[in-house]
C-alpha cells in the first residue's frame, strides 16, 4: 500500500484538459502492463453522480513498462461540465489490488468565450 499523493487540479470549461505523469518507485518506473485505471470527479466523496468519469481507453491511457499515465478530457466534454469545486481520485487496479495513486480537489472554472 502507498499513501496517495495530493494533487489539486484546475481545469477550464470548454478547454481540453491533459495531465501526463509517470508512476515510479525509487526512481524506477512501475510496469503498468495489465493494469486498469479509473478516475472520477464528484461533488464530494459520498456523491453517487460523477461530474467526470474516466477509464482506460476513455480518457486514460496507460504506458505499460514506461509507467506513464496520460489523462485527457476533450474540450467538448469539458464544455458540458458544470463549473465548481469538486474532488477526485485516480485508482489503478492490478489483479484486484487497487492502488489510489493521486487524489485532491478538482476545480472547473467557467468558460466566458463560447
Amino acid at each position: 500500500m502507498i499513501n496517495p499523493a495530493t494533487y489539486n487540479i484546475t481545469a477550464y470549461q470548454g478547454a481540453t484538459y491533459d495531465l501526463n505523469m509517470t508512476w515510479a518507485i525509487g526512481g524506477t518506473a512501475v510496469n503498468l502492463t495489465g493494469y486498469t485505471a479509473a478516475m472520477q470527479v464528484k461533488e464530494n466523496a459520498s456523491s453517487t453522480a460523477s461530474v467526470l468519469s474516466l477509464t482506460n481507453g476513455s480518457g486514460i491511457t496507460l504506458g505499460g513498462t514506461a509507467g506513464t499515465i496520460a489523462i485527457s478530457v476533450s474540450a467538448i466534454t469539458m464544455g458540458s461540465a458544470t463549473p465548481g469545486n469538486y474532488v477526485y481520485d485516480l485508482e489503478l487496479n492490478s489483479g484486484g489490488q487497487v492502488t489510489r495513486l493521486i487524489q485532491g480537489g478538482f476545480a472547473i472554472q467557467a468558460e466566458v468565450t463560447k
